[in-house]
């Protein structure tokens, strides 16, 4: 079983920056995808970011965010993070870190994910 938890969410004004955290514990493979997905008040549950273990580190980003949100990960300490600048109130929303331990793409299909996390709250302010 593997456990996500998230951390490093809270409340910053429109131009600021966040970093989420996520560490994975339990078993790890080494070859599964880390995603990160976020739902807006109102709204459903929509890929931000994903990132592979492998070598290579291949990342992938949703176009609303591209060019503002950087996802690594430290394999050492089974982490990924989501680093967050020039939010937007639109940003504003619950961010959800994910598993996938068959490592399969597209890294934005929600339905590949094994294990979640229970979601951090990021709210910017205008």
């Amino acid at each position: 079983q593997v456990q996500v938890v998230e951390s490093g969410g809270g409340l910053v004004q429109a131009g600021g920056s966040l970093r989420l955290s996520c560490a994975a514990s339990g078993r790890t493979f080494s070859s599964y995808v880390m995603g990160w997905f976020r739902q807006p008040p109102g709204k459903v549950r929509e890929f931000v970011a994903g990132i592979t273990w492998s070598a290579g580190d291949n990342t992938y980003y949703a176009d609303s965010v591209k060019g503002r949100f950087t996802i690594s990960r430290d394999n050492a300490k089974n982490t990924v993070y989501l680093q967050m600048n020039s939010l937007k109130p639109e940003d504003t929303a619950v961010y959800y870190c994910a598993a996938d331990r068959y490592g399969r793409l597209p890294a934005f299909n929600m339905g590949n994910y094994d294990y979640w996390g229970q979601g951090t709250q990021v709210t910017v302010s205008s």
